[in-house]
């Protein structure tokens, strides 16, 4: 934390890829995530591995998935720096990287080295270059390029980084988004999971909409949310005022609310379909609430840089008690039992009063 924000992040990706982290035991947590079998209900969000260096060191922290990328076809820079700042007081960052990265030919090649196996799922997430004129097929070619080496494929059009790309959530934007994602996997001859990524800025309306939208397709599900464009009143850090995408915990609130109108708007939906909740988690609590309400396993990443490589494993080793020390059987006995948000966390103030007890 001495650091800047970027080196650390920078130094942080290869000590993953050249094994510099702890080794610790994790519980195993399994969950399904549509045909995919999970180790545990905790995931690394995209935007830390852009490039597909380190995927293998983060799994080894303790990850039950891990989403690579935002993947553009061309490599371009990103956003001219400073682009990244760390909120220190309020547990946050907010970052304009602007889908910097060294395109979809060297993550190809990197992800070719890949080997599966049980319960570690790769995503892969895919995007479009800031100069392109034709935002969808920049989908397309992605998609047809990296497909084969994923387990599932995020679409992403939610970072507000790039001019544009948010205004591909509205119906029509989003058909013709996912039409291009589909068509490329189509040309690769690869049939796998398509999920589609949301802001966290939708009002309920637009968020149906989108999601409507989205199901007019045999999509997966939806990653909710990403990095919000608004700024709370309580922030005390000196860099609250730095534009676009604020993550961590003040992200919470926005993310639980979106993740709350999905999982009703679920219930009278046609299909099946996961929600992989992403925003301010960085405890036990955080995940527990989250499958309360519906979604079927959550992923982190500010956390990460702010609370350091243990995290991981302290989570999911706290999950594991909390759910011994309360008779909870696995992950999918308790996805969606309480959606109400208030009344999920009247829940959890008695399951964790039992493990400060204990």
């Amino acid at each position: 934390h001495k650091l800047s924000a970027e080196t650390a992040h920078n130094i942080g990706v290869k000590a993953l890829r050249y094994g510099f982290y702890p080794k610790q035991p994790v519980p195993l947590l399994p969950v399904k995530l549509g045909e995919l079998e999970l180790a545990n209900p905790l995931g690394l969000a995209a935007g830390f591995d852009k490039n597909a260096d380190c995927y293998n060191g983060a799994f080894a922290l303790g990850f039950g998935q891990v989403e690579v990328g935002t993947i553009t076809p061309l490599a371009q820079p990103g956003n001219p720096r400073p682009r990244v700042f760390r909120l220190a007081e309020d547990e946050a960052v907010i970052n304009r990287y602007g889908f910097n990265g060294k395109g979809m030919a060297f993550a190809a090649g990197r992800l070719q080295k890949h080997k599966k196996r049980p319960y570690a799922v790769l995503g892969v997430n895919i995007g479009a270059n800031k100069l392109s004129e034709d935002k969808a097929a920049d989908y397309e070619i992605a998609a047809k390029a990296l497909c084969s080496y994923a387990d599932y494929l995020t679409v992403n059009i939610s970072s507000p980084n790039t001019p544009g790309l948010r205004d591909l959530q509205d119906a029509e934007g989003l058909k013709a988004t996912l039409e291009a994602s589909f068509a490329g996997c189509k040309s690769a001859n690869i049939k796998l999971p398509i999920f589609v990524k949301l802001a966290p800025d939708l009002t309920k309306t637009a968020l149906y909409q989108s999601m409507e939208a989205a199901l007019a397709f045999p999509i997966a599900g939806f990653i909710l949310t990403n990095t919000t464009i608004e700024r709370p009143e309580h922030l005390l850090s000196r860099h609250k005022h730095e534009t676009s995408g604020l993550a961590g915990a003040p992200l919470k609130p926005y993310s639980e609310q979106i993740l709350s109108w999905a999982a009703s708007f679920k219930t009278t939906a046609k299909g099946n379909f996961d929600l992989i909740s992403v925003g301010g988690i960085a405890s036990a609590e955080d995940v527990l609430l989250r499958l309360l309400m519906g979604a079927t396993t959550t992923q982190l990443y500010s956390a990460l840089s702010i609370h350091g490589p243990y995290l991981p494993a302290r989570i999911l080793s706290d999950l594991a008690h909390v759910m011994t020390l309360n008779n909870i059987k696995d992950c999918a006995s308790i996805q969606g039992q309480i959606q109400n948000y208030e009344a999920a966390r009247a829940y959890l103030r008695d399951v964790f009063s039992k493990l400060s007890s204990a």
